[in-house]
């Protein structure tokens, strides 16, 4: 249904290896230390894959919506949080390929290319603005050939490691939607403040760090596009990025999938593997059910963006996002039970996925905005 040429293959077996030669390996240390995967982002930047998603015309490999999401989901079968960092650097880059000028796609894509590690982000959130985004306080004044930038921040990843990121902030708060705007700024741009790292429950390898914003300078030429086409400019970015955070909730089912399966073979009870406990096969069955039934409609979701179908691509993709995570929550609980006390010591992956599974029910939208978003556009409300 979904195929891929050679070169596709190719790639999607390039990421095959480097997940379990280089990515699984670590995976256990990164979420017991919470360390940032500074190795896997090194492993992808050599490979090409750090930001796959760049254009060819800024020195990008341009993948397919439909192979990032195969990617994503590789990567996320051993370890959530190094999927988590392409899926941050995906979000950092599409809103200025979506709204930028040329010369800033110039300025700030080129930076990505290649071999390149430079990170980015996306800050949106706020405390009081999570699902509610209109409610967000951060504002930015324009001064003569500069923006003043105050508010803050917060849960955003990568947000104290990203060399750049892009930031909403209101630029008329009594235009509502379309007094939002969009701004790159610098890691080194005066008046910001790095605020705390969170202590996460799970993608403890993924760092989401709180931002502060005191009269902070940001050159009026880094803003994206026009006043007021930042609320625009992120509706599309998230649109996309519920495609990602479905392709990685897949992964992490899967990878929890086949662990439970693998033990359910070997472990002996009653005088013979579990395997052959009709409840056992149930369970079984029906993990691999949810399974394949996210990953079609989430590659059905890749495929509508990569046709150019943003409207319905903008559906599948809140549709997969929920399907997907609640499905992943679902298998890597299964897999747990399936493992019985072995499955809750961290001398096995599936509680590390099991605590992963759980933010994808929450980041980019939660489950029940979600559905709220698909509700809405399938009764054109």
């Amino acid at each position: 249904m979904f195929k891929l040429d050679d070169e596709q293959k190719m790639i999607i077996d390039t990421v095959q290896r480097i997940a379990a030669k280089e990515i699984a390996p670590r995976a256990a240390e990164l979420d017991e230390t919470a360390g940032f995967p500074h190795h896997a982002i090194e492993v992808f930047a050599q490979n090409g894959l750090l930001t796959p998603l760049l254009p060819n015309e800024f020195g990008g490999v341009q993948l397919s919506f439909l192979v990032f999401s195969i990617v994503l989901e590789e990567i996320a079968k051993v370890c959530a949080s190094s999927a988590l960092v392409l899926i941050a650097q995906a979000d950092g880059m599409l809103p200025i390929l979506h709204g930028g000028t040329e010369d800033l796609k110039r300025r700030y894509l080129e930076r990505l290319a290649d071999d390149s590690t430079q990170l980015t982000a996306i800050a949106a959130t706020e405390p009081s603005a999570g699902s509610d985004i209109l409610s967000m306080r951060t504002k930015a004044v324009r001064k003569a050939d500069k923006y003043i930038i105050n508010g803050q921040k917060c849960f955003i990843t990568n947000g104290s490691v990203a060399d750049f990121f892009v930031l909403y902030a209101y630029t008329d708060p009594s235009k509502g939607a379309r007094g939002i705007s969009a701004f790159v700024v610098e890691k080194s741009f005066p008046g910001l403040v790095y605020g705390k790292n969170e202590n996460k429950m799970g993608m403890r390898g993924s760092i989401n760090s709180e931002l502060f914003f005191e009269d902070m300078e940001v050159p009026a030429e880094n803003l994206v596009g026009v006043e007021g086409q930042g609320f625009a400019n992120l509706m599309k970015t998230l649109s996309m990025s519920r495609l990602f955070c479905a392709s990685q909730a897949v992964g992490i089912a899967d990878g929890a999938l086949n662990h439970a399966t693998k033990y359910a073979s070997e472990r002996t009870q009653f005088s013979k593997p579990i395997a052959a406990l009709s409840p056992i096969q149930f369970m079984v069955a029906d993990m691999a059910a949810g399974v394949e039934s996210a990953r079609l409609l989430t590659r059905k979701a890749a495929s509508l963006f990569d046709e150019g179908e943003e409207k319905r691509a903008g559906v599948f993709a809140a549709m997969a996002k929920f399907t997907a995570s609640d499905t992943a929550m679902r298998v890597t609980t299964d897999a747990v039970q399936i493992m019985g006390g072995y499955g809750y010591m961290k001398d096995y992956p599936v509680e590390r996925m099991m605590r992963d599974a759980k933010l994808t029910q929450i980041y980019t939208g939660t489950n029940q905005i979600m559905r709220l978003v698909a509700g809405r556009s399938l009764l054109s409300i």
